[in-house]
């Protein structure tokens, strides 16, 4: 069973939840950036960096100088929708976005050669079959681990998608690099041959376990019930079926089960919902420096709804065991998290850089 706050908690939680001394600096590193979502390294020293609105940015993390990236692909940038995550793998970037159709909005993939200030062969891999016209719960989170890219899926807005097997939507999906779909997915009866697990509401965090190699998710819940789940090939995760959340503006809850035999529990469960964004495991994969060694053995995950950078502690087996909180505020909306080789932290703030000069990119350091 999953490590939860009970309802009857909700205000003492948000009172007494731990924070860690703050004996470290916190820098805006290049540009204000309006609403930025995703990044990633492509140098030791250097990361790109999504804006919603379309736009993409290199930009160096120890000296702040930055180069606009031309040539992206036209996205539908309207609410939760835009230019969302970016993965870099062999030179080559890959952008999933929201994207027009005659039919309604669909989530789309693009593969492309990053050479210097410019994209160049831009291809698109993969569009999910769910058109809606709504313009919210894209997921879109990106991850590559043995030459195989994953993509989280929201549900659009739609939560019985989740439970259409036929639908990308609601889902974790799995391709080659090329789109094409790997002989190794699960292939289930009547399951879209992309899809790797299903039953998801709008995950938009994903990380590579550095020990296991086990993909690692969270997602939304509606009014609570946030979740992280490790992924196992071919299962479901219950949403609408099962989940901790409550209906908005109500106390009736979604779902009459927290857990039910044929779908798989979370890992952990955040009542009331802190409306997670990014995560990373620390250390990471790549890291050879340690400037936080008290955070070793740990999940970083941002916060939109606190404006805060929560730690999640993991127990000998590798599973959430509790959370305290690292950032609370002080730079806003914690879109994106990650780790750089010397061990520091990047996020993302994610406010209007018109309405608020915070927003951009930001390093923890020592």
């Amino acid at each position: 069973m999953p490590n939860y706050f009970s309802a009857s908690l909700l205000i003492l939680t948000i009172i007494v939840l731990p924070t860690r001394a703050q004996d470290f600096k916190i820098n805006h590193i290049g540009p204000n950036i309006n609403k930025p979502w995703g990044m990633d390294f492509i140098s030791e020293n250097e990361v790109i960096v999504t804006e919603k609105s379309g736009n993409l940015f290199r930009i160096n993390i120890t000296n702040g100088e930055y180069i606009k990236v031309s040539n992206t692909p036209k996205v539908s940038s309207r609410m939760q929708g835009g230019l969302l995550d970016i993965i870099f793998d062999d030179y080559r970037v890959y952008l999933c976005y929201s994207k027009d159709t005659s039919n309604g909005r669909i989530t789309a993939i693009d593969r492309a050669f990053l050479g210097h200030d410019k994209l160049n062969n831009l291809d698109t891999i993969f569009e999910s079959n769910t058109p809606g016209w709504t313009d919210v719960h894209f997921g879109c989170r990106l991850e590559i681990s043995n030459k195989k890219l994953y993509a989280t899926l929201g549900e659009r807005g739609n939560r019985f998608n989740a439970q259409d097997t036929q639908k990308h939507a609601g889902s974790v999906i799995r391709l080659n690099l090329d789109g094409s779909i790997p002989n190794d997915n699960p292939k289930l009866q009547d399951w879209a041959p992309e899809i790797y697990s299903m039953g998801h509401r709008n995950p938009q965090g994903m990380a590579i376990n550095p020990v296991t190699g086990e993909i690692w998710t969270h997602e939304h819940g509606p009014q609570g019930g946030d979740e992280i789940n490790i992924i196992v090939p071919g299962d479901n995760y219950g949403w609408p079926e099962v989940s901790y959340g409550f209906e908005y503006g109500t106390e009736n809850k979604v779902s009459k089960y927290n857990t039910l035999e044929g779908f798989n529990d979370p890992e952990w469960v955040w009542l009331p919902s802190i409306a997670p964004s990014g995560m990373a495991f620390y250390p990471s994969k790549d890291m050879t420096g340690n400037m936080f060694p008290e955070l070793n053995k740990t999940l970083l995950v941002g916060s939109l709804k606190f404006r805060r950078l929560y730690v999640v502690e993991l127990n000998n087996a590798g599973l959430p065991k509790s959370e305290s909180v690292l950032i609370d505020g002080s730079i806003g909306r914690v879109r994106d998290v990650a780790v750089a080789k010397d061990g520091s932290i990047l996020l993302l703030n994610d406010e209007s850089s018109t309405n608020n000069p915070k927003g951009g990119l930001y390093r923890l350091s020592r």
